[in-house]
């Protein structure tokens, strides 16, 4: 019922009609975006949790003529990886970040992440009826303080739950991986999607979720493009 199938399937479409399969290497460390490893056919290598980027600047920095990329979940990328992301972005390092972020800890139990959407927002290490206190649930939205410095060339928040969403996801990730290859520097694109395992809702109601909850805290459009 989450959406990284479907984002498996976006990005290795942007991979096979960009004619960049045999040149691409992605990057992926702790929680469920390991998954990615059984479904690229590129090189994938395993970066320890929050690290994707720093490994993916490694990468980037002694094989420049490769495409890399990172696939990165919220309590990756936003909570341990803060820092590489970060830094990452404000070097404009020249590689692609595939964001997805359902705001909760999917593969380690269901806790919540650094993107608390919503007051009462359900989570494994917190009661049902206590939620969150709103002096505590401002979103951390990655989008937004990456452009606090010049260099990021792409940052869009996109996400998967309508078809019509899936096309735009599918087109911001085609740029993403464009703006590497002319050379533009730093591209993330962020997909609001949802767990419903750890969520406790069914697929269905999960995509209302994202909805009604998710979108109003993340907006989705393009925050920056260079």
């Amino acid at each position: 019922g989450c959406t990284h199938g479907i984002i498996h399937r976006l990005v290795a479409e942007a991979i096979e009609e960009l004619g960049i399969d045999g040149k691409t290497v992605g990057v992926a460390s702790v929680g469920c975006s390991v998954m990615c490893y059984d479904y690229f056919t590129c090189d994938m290598v395993q970066a320890p949790h929050g690290r994707a980027q720093a490994v993916a600047t490694g990468i980037k920095r002694a094989r420049p003529e490769d495409v890399v990329f990172t696939y990165q979940g919220d309590g990756d990328l936003a909570a341990i990886g803060t820092a590489e992301t970060v830094h990452a972005a404000t070097r404009g390092e020249n590689i692609t970040v595939i964001f997805v972020n359902n705001a909760i800890y999917g593969m380690t139990g269901g806790q919540i992440g650094p993107h608390p959407p919503l007051v009462g927002m359900k989570a494994s290490h917190r009661p049902p009826r206590a939620g969150i206190p709103r002096s505590t649930a401002i979103p951390c939205t990655c989008v937004r303080f990456s452009t606090s410095s010049p260099p990021p060339a792409y940052l869009v928040r996109t996400s998967c739950n309508t078809p019509a969403n899936v096309n735009k996801t599918k087109q911001a990730i085609h740029k993403a991986f464009q703006n590497q290859l002319d050379g533009k520097g730093f591209s993330m694109v962020e997909i609001v999607t949802s767990c419903p395992t750890n969520w406790g809702l069914d697929p269905m109601k999960s995509l209302e979720y994202i909805e009604e909850k998710m979108l109003p805290e993340f907006p989705l459009g393009v925050v920056r493009d260079r």
